[in-house]
């Protein structure tokens, strides 16, 4: 009996070197044992070896299928997962087609073991909840979370790239992460204690989840089926439910009898106040550094129930200053081209990708700097809300950053421009230039044409929406 010992529960590139040079030498897999670390799995197991295995047999090719399936599922809880892997691989020797098998009892089972896998990386990014801990040097926000399976390593990029800017830490019961604006490090496990109760922020957050709550729309099996209550001990918002539950009905009740006696409101009162206590607390956002030296935060404004909605970059220098979008020259161009088009900027809701105005001072002039992927990636909590309060049949980027905000990627305007998208979340999307691009064109012929051009996309925009 083979005993090979794989460092850590989540090590894939351990397996794979080990899985590799067994069936390089034709080891059977009933005669290996896997073990984590230093824990014994098998009494009876000989010493730990699989380097420099005799008789060992040219390599072999394995279906990308396999090793996609291999990395998530070597994430699984499932102690067996390792030898299941490496039968897998054996029999891929013999049956080169076998990835094909949906109905073979180990594929299948392997396959439900990855599924469950993604799944819990997917409550991680939907359901961890970051606490607001004041320390030496600033802020860090700490949140605690227990995954089913060997997922915190993994899903460490997703965390990274979203909030690149923040210091923040995420404390499990096996390790933990921490962040600190350019490097990751990881620690050992926690316990709930651990971490913070809550901040300040949250009784914002439950004001504007208790405003956003439609009792009309409530259906508690699909509700516990994405948000199961094992969840609901780490989330400030679940606090209200069991309220916000036993008064749907009355609620409910209290909406239609208002729709039959006021006057007719497309979204209502309730995604006003919601649309409010967002905005409220966006007024005090520090998600990024481009809080600091901003003079304010500069929200969306426009109607509630706006069948459109468009994305510029961030606020200029004037909008800075006045507190509202498209206010500058930018806005100059963009209103002229607004008119052009023949589409009223008062029934538009009209909002920026970043909300705080990132600049170089030059003098006593402030000159406009691009947002990075970290700041983007920051702001993109609040782009998701508004587009969740409007609800727009058409969202108009204007520009690569407020493409890339919607989309959650890079997209190329030459190539994506002129036609209707699907934005990842639901909701048609069209991508044109911001109105800054035209400012910048020295040839004045050239800046007729693409002026002309973006007249062109935004009519058809709104033609959509027509």
């Amino acid at each position: 009996m083979r005993v090979v010992t794989i460092p850590e529960p989540d090590d894939f590139d351990a397996w794979r070197d080990a899985a590799r040079d067994l069936a390089a030498a034709s080891v059977p897999p009933d005669d290996v044992v896997w073990q984590v670390g230093d824990v014994p799995t098998d009494l009876f197991a000989g010493e730990s070896n699989t380097r420099a295995l005799p008789g060992a047999a040219p390599a072999f090719g394995v279906p990308r299928a396999f090793l996609d399936l291999a990395r998530s599922a070597i994430l699984s809880r499932e102690p067996e997962r390792f030898a299941l892997l490496y039968t897998l691989l054996t029999r891929l020797r013999r049956e080169p087609k076998l990835m094909e098998d949906r109905a073979d009892r180990l594929v299948r089972r392997l396959e439900e073991m990855a599924k469950a896998v993604r799944r819990d990386i997917h409550k991680m990014r939907a359901f961890l909840r970051f606490r607001e801990v004041a320390e030496e040097g600033g802020s860090r926000y700490v949140a605690w979370f227990e995954p089913e399976h060997h997922i915190v390593r993994a899903n460490a990029a997703f965390f990274v790239n979203r909030f690149a800017s923040m210091r923040w830490s995420i404390l499990t019961p096996e390790l933990s992460l921490h962040w600190d604006g350019k490097a990751l490090a990881q620690g050992p496990g926690a316990t709930r204690g651990d971490a913070p109760e809550g901040d300040p922020t949250e009784e914002v957050w439950k004001t504007y989840y208790a405003s956003i709550f439609n009792p009309a729309r409530l259906k508690v099996g699909a509700m516990l089926k994405e948000m199961p209550r094992k969840y609901w001990k780490n989330m400030p918002e679940t606090a209200l439910v069991p309220e916000l539950l036993a008064g749907a009905q009355a609620r409910e009740a209290q909406m239609i009898d208002t729709a039959r006696t006021a006057a007719p409101s497309p979204k209502g009162t309730n995604s006003m106040a919601a649309w409010q206590a967002l905005r409220e607390e966006a007024l005090g956002c520090t998600r990024c550094p481009l809080y600091a030296p901003a003079t304010q935060t500069v929200f969306g404004e426009g109607p509630i129930d706006a069948e459109m909605m468009i994305v510029g970059e961030q606020p200029g220098d004037q909008e800075d200053l006045a507190g509202r979008p498209f206010v500058g020259p930018a806005g100059q161009v963009f209103d002229r081209a607004m008119a052009a088009a023949e589409v009223d900027r008062t029934r538009v809701y009209v909002t920026n990708a970043v909300k705080h105005f990132k600049f170089e001072p030059r003098g006593k002039r402030r000159i406009h700097a691009k947002p990075g992927t970290g700041e983007i990636e920051a702001c993109r909590w609040w782009i998701g809300q508004e587009l969740a309060l409007v609800r727009p049949r058409m969202t108009v980027a204007m520009g690569a950053t407020a493409a890339r905000s919607l989309f959650g990627r890079t997209m190329t305007i030459s190539r994506e421009r002129g036609r209707v998208l699907d934005l990842p979340d639901g909701g048609a999307a069209w991508i044109t230039v911001h109105p800054s691009y035209l400012l910048r064109l020295p040839d004045k012929v050239q800046a007729e044409e693409e002026f002309a051009r973006f007249v062109e996309d935004l009519r058809a925009a709104a033609k959509v929406v027509a």
